[in-house]
């Protein structure tokens, strides 16, 4: 008898996030939409603004981590909430 081994390929799908000037999004849109392989749906002005956010968030930690910008202290952070 022969045994095969069968190779498993696991796919994930890719994420992209297009910044696009508010005249074209609808075009832009609608050609996303016409693609059978894709899903493409509008963040809302709150979620793109957390997205903004914790990019610039982690823009931060790396200048932090290279020694460009100073680390502030936890408690003084919590204090400023």
């Amino acid at each position: 008898m022969f045994e095969t081994n069968r190779l498993r390929l696991k796919f994930s799908n890719m994420k992209v996030l297009l910044d696009i000037k508010d005249e074209k999004a609808p075009f832009v849109m609608g050609l996303l939409q016409r693609l059978p392989f894709v899903t493409a749906k509008p963040l809302s002005s709150f979620h793109s603004k957390v997205l903004e956010d914790m990019k610039e968030a982690a823009e931060q930690l790396n200048l932090v981590k290279a020694g460009k910008l100073p680390a502030r202290d936890a408690e003084d952070l919590f204090n400023e909430l």
